[in-house]
């Protein structure tokens, strides 16, 4: 993003929290209902440790997620992709699946799998593979058919045509999911440790509303969205270096 393009959204930022500072003060809300940008200033600083031992702990719990959730998209999508009949069997299934509230399944995969790694992994891979899957499989189907037919009548394989035009066209659309799905990865993990963890932003947020503390709440609300925006400009940063690059190339 450019420096013009930043400054709108930077101005506007800018503005809420003035406003939101100015809000507070004028009106003399209490604290613990919606205290001030610089009472959740200080809060931060003051519990910075603790809320750095918080955010790695989620951090690797969404990386480990969203790993596991690109590999589960991709491979759901090149099942369906090379198999029409499973397409044909499996995909509205899995459309009809994304009606039901993971943090309604949640609970029960505690019940299925235990407190430990496996039920929040779970979680994130619900919530990250469906954008993956749809993005890959949509890319995968919208390759030149011109093209196509002219690599099948010069005797290609259908390994040949999935590694040398289909893939290849499908990225673009792929990293548009990936995106999606960066996101949606950081608040799964969230999520997940509401389950029940030792460490992360998720039980940090839990103990914190049992507290009545908003300010600290405010400022795990921050985390996530930074933490969310991180991941999310690192899948931009890959999408630049494999797609602009394949395209100069």
């Amino acid at each position: 993003m450019t420096f013009r393009k930043a400054l709108p959204p930077a101005i506007t930022l800018i503005l809420v929290i003035a406003g939101w500072q100015a809000y507070t003060v004028v009106s003399g809300i209490d604290k613990w209902l919606l205290p001030s940008p610089a009472d959740i200033w200080d809060a931060a600083l003051l519990q910075q440790d603790a809320l750095l031992a918080h955010t790695l702990a989620t951090t690797q719990l969404t990386l480990y997620g969203f790993g596991a959730g690109v590999a589960t998209g991709l491979l759901v999508a090149v099942l369906l992709h090379l198999i029409p009949l499973l397409r044909a069997a499996v995909y509205p299934l899995l459309v009809i699946s994304q009606n039901v509230p993971v943090i309604a399944i949640a609970p029960l995969l505690v019940v299925w799998l235990g407190f430990g790694l496996a039920p929040k992994l779970v979680v994130i891979i619900l919530v990250c593979f469906f954008p993956i899957a749809v993005a890959t499989l949509d890319g995968l189907r919208r390759s030149d058919p011109l093209i196509t037919d002219y690599l099948l009548m010069s005797g290609a394989s259908r390994r040949q045509l999935f590694t040398k035009l289909q893939w290849p066209h499908a990225l673009p659309t792929v990293f548009s999911g990936l995106k999606i799905a960066a996101t949606y990865s950081v608040f799964g993990a969230v999520i997940s440790e509401w389950l029940g963890a030792e460490k992360g932003i998720g039980q940090y947020m839990m103990i914190q509303k049992s507290a009545f503390r908003a300010d600290r709440m405010f400022v795990a609300i921050g985390i996530v969205i930074t933490l969310a925006l991180v991941v999310f400009g690192i899948v931009v940063l890959l999408e630049k270096l494999t797609v602009k690059g394949r395209r100069r190339d």
